[in-house]
């Protein structure tokens, strides 16, 4: 069983930094795709990032730069590094994963991923 438990949300000030991490239990597999997307109430969760086992990265177009995802393999543990925060970023944030193939999707959708985490709060004023 897998479970995915994201941690890092905050409140801070526009320009600041926060990383958020998602760390996963349960089986280790060798093939996966996993993201970070976030959600506003009213609108549709949204991917903002992508890797896969490859350690390929992919981003929105309008996050590139600003916004850095990674996995550390031995911990088991995704990570967002978000700098340069706007107010714009303010959302709930969640990690998910899917372990049924070793790419992403270049437009990945909710249905892409199997497991998601609780989501993380980041609030930027």
């Amino acid at each position: 069983h897998v479970q995915l438990v994201e941690s890092g949300g905050g409140s801070v000030h526009a320009g600041g930094s926060l990383r958020l991490s998602c760390e996963g239990s349960g089986r280790t597999y060798v093939k996966w795709c996993m993201g970070w997307f976030r959600e506003v109430p009213g609108k549709e969760r949204e991917a903002i990032a992508t890797i896969d086992s490859s350690g390929i990265t992919a981003y929105a177009g309008s996050l590139e730069g600003r916004f850095t995802i990674s996995k550390d393999n031995d911990k088991n543990i995704l990570y967002l590094q978000m700098n340069s925060l706007k107010p714009e970023d303010t959302a709930m944030y969640y990690c998910a994963a899917n372990f049924f193939r070793g790419y992403c999707f270049t437009h990945p959708g909710r249905a892409d991923f199997t497991y998601w985490g609780q989501g993380t709060q980041v609030t930027v004023s």
